[in-house]
């Protein structure tokens, strides 16, 4: 099973309460995925969203085993850019994100699943960056 270490600011923060009871999802916000509102070839693991759930979805059935026992998942193909030793931080009112190879974003996004779903069946489609 992947793991990722969430340190105490990341917990403190995802402990609010409204985050209490939720499910957490973490993608590659490349357009691709059923979350995904940005996109293009350039931000193909570069960019990376929290999204959250009030339960799990099962397009992402890869629980993330964390430190902070929170319920983290992702897919076989978020897996793909998500390093050893991954490692999710709150700092300066950003949420990094790391592995021992590098710093993957330094502000990851947060956002909530059924909003995205929302948006989606309103005909809004994934922002293309290009490059």
């Amino acid at each position: 099973m992947p793991t990722i270490k969430i340190t105490v600011p990341m917990k403190q923060y995802l402990s609010t309460t409204q985050f209490a009871g939720k499910t957490f999802l973490l993608i590659a916000d490349d357009g691709g995925g059923n979350y995904s509102l940005h996109g293009g070839a350039c931000t193909i693991g570069g960019n990376f969203t929290l999204v959250v759930l009030d339960q799990p979805d099962e397009r992402y059935p890869i629980p993330l085993k964390n430190n902070a026992e929170i319920p983290l998942f992702t897919s076989a193909y978020d897996l793909n850019f998500l390093g050893a030793g991954l490692k999710m931080d709150f700092q300066h009112h950003s949420i990094r994100l790391s592995d021992d190879a590098e710093l993957l974003d330094s502000a990851v996004q947060i956002t909530q699943g059924t909003k995205v779903t929302k948006a989606f069946e309103a005909g809004m489609t994934p922002m293309d960056y290009g490059c």
